[in-house]
């Protein structure tokens, strides 16, 4: 286990984090490419609170709160403070809302939220046909249109989406659309930054898990936060097969492709298309 955060007080950061997440180099991807990558990325708000999107030297990147809480965020009875859906444990409650740092013994009030209750955390579909999406840089309220009349919300098959009562699991082993709920993020997040990499490392697993530094101002993890597109079922995507006023597609090529492994990576546990 890494070594605690040296933190000086309880504070938001022990209930949230603030990062900037890589989306995509714009040297690479088209104007397309761009809008379907960073629509599909923002739509992941379960834990995740979004800004707007921007480019910065030859990069689109998106400004982005982890609504994980950090591991040492305890109650006074010594269980974890912050539900998984971001809300205050029982225990907390009990003691007049006061939690304490496992790490550092500190004490007081649980720490302010900046996160949407849960009702209403997933609206990127404002309406039946209309979505909160990105087109040519920006991100806008659009009506789409459904390219081909599908079935399935996959279409890597010629019969009903494999995907409907699938085992496939998550880490916090909730069943179903699990790539749907598991995200990897790219952050920029310079060597330099110590304190903010100590805290990303202190995060809640397996809600933020597998931080990994690529080089000196890479750093990529994993977070479980559900996609705001999944249906009631948790497992359709309304977005899917909906195009832009261009004709484009509004989701990236990944979600249309076979997952691609590489030697070290098995994939979700009860996944049918690997």
């Amino acid at each position: 286990m890494p070594k605690p955060p040296s933190c000086r007080s309880l504070g938001k950061y022990c209930r949230e984090l603030k990062l900037t997440v890589r989306v995509s180099d714009t040297e690479d991807e088209s104007q397309s490419l761009q809008d379907a990558s960073i629509t599909w990325m923002s739509g992941h708000t379960e834990r995740i609170t979004f800004g707007k999107g921007y480019i910065f030297e030859n990069e689109l990147r998106i400004d982005a709160t982890v609504h994980v809480p950090c591991r040492y965020l305890k109650t006074l009875n010594g269980k974890l403070a912050v539900e998984p859906d971001g809300t205050a444990a029982p225990g907390v409650h009990e003691h007049d809302g006061m939690v304490r740092c496992a790490a550092h013994k500190y004490q007081g009030p649980l720490p302010e939220s900046n996160q949407a209750p849960p009702d209403i955390r997933h609206r990127v579909q404002i309406g039946d046909d209309t979505f909160s999406v990105y087109y040519k840089g920006r991100q806008r309220s659009l009506k789409l249109k459904v390219k081909r009349a599908a079935q399935r919300a996959l279409p890597v098959l010629e019969s009903n989406n494999p995907c409907l009562d699938a085992p496939c699991r998550t880490g916090d082993n909730k069943k179903g659309a699990a790539c749907c709920r598991d995200l990897t993020l790219e952050l920029f997040l310079p060597d330099s930054h110590k304190w903010t990499e100590a805290l990303l490392r202190s995060r809640k697993s397996p809600y933020l898990c597998k931080v990994k530094r690529e080089d000196d101002d890479t750093v990529e993890c994993e977070v479980i936060s559900a996609c705001g597109f999944l249906e009631t079922d948790g497992i359709t995507c309304c977005l899917h097969d909906r195009v832009l006023p261009n004709n484009k597609r509004a989701k990236p090529p990944l979600c249309y492709e076979w997952p691609e492994l590489e030697e070290d990576e098995t994939g979700h546990p009860g996944c049918r298309l690997i």
